[in-house]
């Protein structure tokens, strides 16, 4: 079933939606949750969770990507999830990665326009990107996987893939800076 069909049947409030988006993307949500928590159990908790949001969410919204979409929400429970686990001892994996990301980019406060135009502009720094490097920014930073996962996923090697995430970061930093954002 395509996505489509699967979001025309959120919009009916058709149980079998979950059912479909379960048979299509289950396996996918699962390791976007697992790349967070690493903790199968956890994961698939988030990934029914999701279906949840999704079922309450759609409509009024209506998802131009299913795949993206439930994604977001996948990723977005994981991590919610790992900081109410990890309340107390903050250093964690996804921490760092976080850490590494946002070492880049702006500080809170500010306007929903703002962060708006600044999701913009990071999504042309993807698209300025070679679809490799494309591929292992958003291994590492979206879907928070390991060094040591990128590394195996994309055949290099860990200290490749350290320099090479190194570099990015650098040029997504002057990339915001081209665009008038100062960290």
């Amino acid at each position: 079933m395509d996505d489509k069909d699967i979001v025309a049947l959120y919009l009916q409030k058709d149980e079998s939606a979950i059912r479909e988006s379960e048979v299509k993307y289950g396996r996918y949500l699962h390791t976007v949750a697992y790349n967070v928590l690493y903790d199968h159990e956890d994961a698939g908790e988030c990934v029914n969770d999701t279906y949840m949001g999704a079922w309450k969410s759609i409509p009024p919204k209506v998802p131009s990507s299913l795949r993206a979409f439930l994604s977001r929400i996948t990723r977005n429970l994981a991590i919610n999830r790992y900081h109410a686990a990890t309340a107390e001892k903050r250093s964690g994996r996804v921490d760092e990665v976080a850490e590494e990301f946002f070492e880049c980019v702006p500080a809170g406060g500010m306007s929903v326009e703002d962060e708006v135009i600044l999701r913009t502009v990071i999504n042309g720094f993807l698209a300025s990107l070679a679809p490799k490097m494309r591929i292992l920014f958003m291994q590492r930073y979206y879907y928070m996987c390991s060094v040591k996962q990128i590394a195996k996923l994309n055949g290099m090697s860990e200290s490749n893939v350290k320099v090479t995430l190194m570099r990015q970061r650098e040029n997504f930093r002057k990339y915001l800076e081209k665009e008038g954002y100062t960290v």
